[in-house]
């Protein structure tokens, strides 16, 4: 198949949605599709990917790590036809979103969307009255949504979650990101603490951006009363984001400032690598929509502490693969002590996190991946789109516009 993504991050860009992007890019074109990728233009970008193409974008100040992309771009709509598409792919609903629906209507082929994200978690960053915007992004994606031929959601209970805040029970598919486990075999973990200085010390961990929807400052208040009573524990940090200094001024007032490293932003294989170099992940995120991190974690043979909430309690079962708490920072502090204090109990999770990462291959999820762009050309040439259930309370009133896109 012939199938274009587009994507308003791709790297130098790294997120959780720039490597599932690339983790499925990899799979499906192994498996002899092409996959052609639209995304933001950036100045670390070296341009030697002949299937990638790139639109114009610029940074804001507060954001420099995040562009904005500019979604036109006359070359890349006299690209498009030459290229013989059978789907469109957006994995994001705003800007290149917008545009990957208004080619795909002016191109007659069928639009698949992948929510990755719970967006109203996000809202905080339009400086207007919350309640307004939240509403604002619900209805646009209603809107959005209805224009797809196909959902994509990375978890069961984001499916859930869109059957009762939208009534979509069709034309969604659960399908989350699988692991390459060949880059779990290759990495070091030895060679990693090595080199960061663990010696022999506990290493919590824990992975993703640094920003208010992550809920750093309740893990990192259940992490400190650890920190200051075993001497030989350490909580690491991996990513970087805008919240960085608030985070590092948090840890100075806890009295932990040197038993928590954070290291900034580091590629898919440092990450790896670090998982496997750690004693234990714990997470304390509440937006997330598959768990990744955790799954990633898991598949590094890492037993789980975290906060139960979407995305995680999709990749881990309580008792099973790791321990999921309350949003609370003493309840995450008792678990993880449960866990650090009980060797058996902490290598039985190990083992089952490990078990369970396996379920999650791959090439596998890539098979599921054309089966829906083979379901969603069926359902463009029969003309039909997902529906929205707009008896819904929220959405009566609301007069949705023809159409969006460039």
């Amino acid at each position: 198949m012939q199938i274009a993504y587009f994507t308003n991050t791709y790297f130098p860009v790294v997120s959780g949605v720039v490597q599932c992007i690339h983790t499925f890019r990899r799979s499906l074109s192994q498996q002899g599709h092409n996959v052609f990728i639209f995304a933001q233009n950036a100045k670390e970008c070296t341009g030697n990917d002949p299937c990638v193409f790139r639109y114009p974008a610029f940074t804001l100040p507060t954001h420099p790590n995040y562009p904005i992309t500019v979604p036109i771009s006359q070359q890349v709509n006299a690209l498009l036809p030459t290229l013989n598409l059978d789907v469109i792919h957006t994995h994001h609903p705003f800007l290149l979103g917008s545009t990957a629906a208004g080619q795909a209507t002016r191109l007659n082929l069928p639009l698949v969307f992948t929510f990755h994200t719970r967006y109203q978690e996000y809202s905080h960053y339009v400086p207007f009255n919350q309640t307004l915007v939240k509403a604002a992004i619900k209805a646009y994606l209603a809107h959005f949504m209805q224009q797809c031929h196909h959902i994509i959601v990375p978890s069961n209970s984001i499916k859930a979650q869109l059957a009762e805040d939208y009534g979509i029970t069709r034309q969604i598919t659960a399908i989350p990101m699988g692991l390459d486990r060949s880059l779990w075999a290759a990495a070091n973990g030895q060679a990693v603490r090595r080199a960061r200085g663990w010696g022999n010390d506990t290493v919590l961990i824990s992975v993703g951006r640094l920003a208010k929807e992550k809920n750093w400052p309740t893990l990192l208040r259940a992490a400190a009363p650890i920190l200051r009573t075993r001497p030989h524990t350490r909580l690491v940090l991996i990513g970087d984001g805008v919240e960085r200094n608030s985070l590092e001024t948090l840890a100075q007032n806890l009295g932990v400032a040197d038993r928590v490293e954070f290291t900034g932003t580091l590629d898919h294989t440092q990450v790896i690598a670090h998982l496997k170099a750690a004693d234990l992940f714990c997470f304390a995120s509440i937006t997330e929509t598959q768990g990744l991190v955790t799954l990633e974690a898991m598949a590094a043979g890492l037993p789980v502490v975290a906060v139960d909430a979407t995305g995680t309690r999709d990749a881990v079962t309580h008792e099973r693969e790791g321990l999921l708490t309350d949003n609370d920072a003493l309840a995450l502090t008792q678990a993880l002590c449960r866990v650090l204090d009980n060797p058996t109990l902490r290598n039985r999770l190990a083992n089952a996190a490990l078990q369970q990462a396996q379920a999650f291959d791959a090439e596998e999820q890539a098979r599921k991946m054309v089966s829906v762009y083979q379901q969603a050309r069926q359902d463009q040439r029969a003309g039909r789109t997902v529906q929205i259930n707009r008896s819904k309370s929220w959405l009566r009133g609301y007069a949705f516009p023809q159409s969006v896109g460039w």
